[in-house]
Order: C-alpha cells, then sequence, then structure tokens
C-alpha cells in the first residue's frame, strides 16, 4: 500500500512540475530595474558620441523585457521619469539610441512620447 502511495505522489509531483514549467511566465518590471539598465547610457544621453556596450546591453535589455502592452507602458513611464531627473539629457540622443545599438525599439524613445499611446 505504501509503495503505490509513494508512486501517485510522485506522478503528482511530476505534473505539478510540469506544469509549473509548461505556464506562461507573467513577468512585470519595475522603475527599478529600468533606471538600472539605463544608468550606463547617461554618458551617451548627455553628451551623445558612442554609446558603451553596458548602455547597449541595458536597453537590449529593456527590449525584451517589452513583450507585454503593460511593461512597454511601464518602461516608458520610468524612463520619461527618469530623464527629467537628469540634466542634461538630450530627446534628440535619447530617440537615437536604439539605433546607435543596432536595437529595433518596440517605440521611439523620446520624452515627447505618449506613454499612454503605447500598445
Amino acid at each position: 500500500m505504501a509503495s503505490k502511495f509513494m508512486k501517485l505522489s510522485l506522478a503528482v509531483a511530476l505534473v505539478v512540475v510540469l506544469m509549473t514549467l509548461a505556464a506562461p511566465e507573467v513577468e512585470g518590471v519595475t522603475c527599478g530595474e529600468v533606471v538600472r539598465a539605463g544608468a550606463p547610457c547617461l554618458g551617451y544621453l548627455r553628451n551623445g558620441g558612442a554609446p558603451s556596450s553596458a548602455c547597449c546591453s541595458g536597453i537590449r535589455d529593456l527590449k525584451n523585457k517589452a513583450r507585454s502592452t503593460a511593461n512597454r507602458k511601464t518602461i516608458c513611464s520610468c524612463l520619461k521619469s527618469a530623464s527629467s531627473s537628469y540634466r542634461g539629457i538630450s530627446g534628440n540622443y535619447a530617440s537615437s539610441l536604439p539605433s546607435k545599438c543596432s536595437i529595433n525599439f518596440p517605440y521611439k524613445l523620446s520624452p515627447s512620447t505618449d506613454c499612454n499611446r503605447i500598445q
């Protein structure tokens, strides 16, 4: 009897593990993550030139997190909020950043972007 119970318990545990692995990942993004990802870009955003590899890596990470409308809107709002907190950030440099990093970002990075209109 104990053997049947152990086999059943093992089978149930296996099903739970498989269901967990197959479940879609629900991932939110926080402003802290957005700011940390964008922080290496401050030099470029102020002075232009070539963005650092750390900057491009951070922007690539944000693009990868921008899979849902909610995440895209959060990233947009956080970037706008952060940009207003730092002096000397150029909107032209911000909008050119994805192309400088060879990244196709889902919307224009700019202080003038209307985050509520992002889909």
